[in-house]
């Protein structure tokens, strides 16, 4: 079976290590071209860009470590294996500090070099996808697919963008669900640091005894099943961030051990002697009063201070009601893509209903909820109906005392419509017939607010305007 094509470059002043080369490779399947010198193989490197280059160091004209530093200059995705002379050993090695992927020794071994080929080819292919990999993270955090317009969000987003490129340290307070992580995220992708690595602990969900060997990593035998030397996660943020979630949790005593860390950098692995200096950003997050945890002597003050430089507040879901359409829209659109449903809207009454909802889980709840919402929608538009039962609950009228029950019963649709349009006279006479106002009041849009008055026939002054009207049994007029 033939490998995926690739396309290789081989340069050599030899014709018959040249023409030996060709064979075996487009016997494999890779699409080969040969150049007879190094002038040649600048050429063609010019001309178009190859997955893999196999050079001779010593040719006429430019040698192959010219060849090599062009690469690393203009191609450097482009994995270069050295061919040389059994006495050159010496320049090859020297090329492989120059940033050569392998060499050879003539002659060429044809098994080895169909493996040492092989495995270069996948390396840059793992390369490159990390590479991409990278690309979208820092795509995805880009402010632009930040969702949310409200005055709390937007100064979160003014916060990141003036904090984003300095080293200090930042703290995110709030509740669960409000997107924490998220936001560390957005910071480090938006710093100078975004080539290095962004290493999450959630210092709530690994247990005490085992956060210590997470965080500063250990030496074999440093405690019983120590089999082997273990890279915490101080280590593995070194040049980048690591984002501390819920540090609330954290003992006492391995509070003492981060607030070193905060103040010189460095630490040792446990049972270790040699002392390891990193370069690292602490993001840490909790939703937890860490002031409070301060005056109860649950949480070091000094270590508070550390991490405070710059506090963000990630404001609550019901203190930015008018980002819900768009928070729902956005995921929407997202689970409808990634399950591949054609769900495309929510109806206005659904919506108005999820606007009234307090959402106690935040944004994480919302997002859990479309993406159950598009899984179980049979058609393009979620209704009222496909809501569970806790959000239809909302849309129901207040329940009326046994004795206020009529003995005939009541109409149901004429019953909420009743209970609606009361609603709406309420919130009117409150904000004085401002309708902005008391769309606001009754978590609105202005335009839904229109909307529904028109459907219920009221008025748009007051002088027009009915009294309170109680539901007696009867059809509403």
């Amino acid at each position: 079976m033939k490998r995926q094509s690739a396309s290789i470059l081989v340069v050599d002043d030899d014709p018959a290590l040249l023409a030996s080369l060709q064979e075996i490779l487009e016997a494999e399947g890779y699409q080969v071209t040969i150049a007879v010198d190094g002038d040649q193989g600048l050429v063609c490197l010019k001309e178009q860009a190859f997955d893999l280059v196999l050079s001779d160091l010593a040719l006429p004209g430019l040698d192959g470590m010219a060849l090599l530093k062009y690469l690393g200059r203009e191609q450097p995705g482009c994995p270069c294996i050295i061919i040389t002379g059994y006495g050159s050993i010496n320049n090859a090695v020297s090329a492989m500090r120059q940033g050569a992927y392998d060499y050879f020794t003539k002659p060429v071994e044809p098994t080895e070099l169909r493996l040492v080929v092989a495995r270069a080819l996948e390396h840059r292919r793992l390369k490159w996808e990390n590479l991409h990999l990278k690309r979208q993270l820092q795509r995805r955090y880009e402010f632009v697919n930040m969702v949310g317009n409200s005055d709390g969000i937007t100064r979160v987003f003014d916060f990141i963008r003036k904090v984003a490129d300095t080293d200090s340290n930042v703290l995110i307070l709030g509740e669960s669900g409000t997107g924490k992580e998220l936001i560390a995220h957005a910071i480090h992708y938006n710093s100078a640091r975004r080539e290095g690595p962004l290493i999450p602990v959630n210092c709530a969900a690994i247990p005490e005894e085992l956060l210590e060997s997470e965080l500063f990593g250990h030496e074999r035998g440093a405690f019983t099943h120590a089999v082997r030397t273990r890279i915490g996660r101080f280590e593995q943020a070194n040049g980048g961030s690591i984002f501390l979630d819920e540090i609330s949790e954290m003992s006492p005593s391995l509070q003492v051990k981060i607030l070193r860390v905060l103040q010189d950098h460095c630490f040792e692995r446990i049972g270790g002697v040699k002392t390891i200096r990193v370069d690292i950003r602490v993001i840490a997050a909790t939703n937890r009063d860490l002031e409070e945890l301060v005056r109860q002597n649950k949480f070091r003050e000094d270590l508070f201070y550390r991490l405070n430089v710059i506090p963000i507040r990630v404001p609550p879901l019901r203190e930015r009601v008018s980002d819900i359409p768009l928070l729902l829209q956005h995921f929407l659109q997202e689970f409808s893509r990634t399950q591949k449903k054609p769900v495309k809207r929510f109806s206005p009454t659904a919506q108005d209903l999820l606007l009234r909802y307090p959402w106690p889980g935040n944004v994480r709840e919302l997002e859990n909820l479309v993406e159950r919402l598009v899984i179980l929608t049979e058609g393009e538009v979620i209704e009222l109906a496909d809501l569970p039962e806790r959000f239809r609950r909302l849309a129901l009228p207040p329940r009326e005392d046994a004795g206020d029950f009529p003995d005939r019963g009541i109409h149901f649709t004429d019953a909420v419509q009743a209970f609606e349009r009361n609603l709406i006279l309420k919130a009117l006479r409150q904000s004085n017939w401002v309708k902005s106002q008391a769309a606001q009041l009754l978590h609105l849009n202005r335009t839904t607010l229109l909307e529904k008055m028109k459907k219920q026939n009221i008025p748009s002054s007051p002088e027009a305007a009915p009294g309170p009207k109680r539901f007696s049994g009867q059809s509403a007029s």
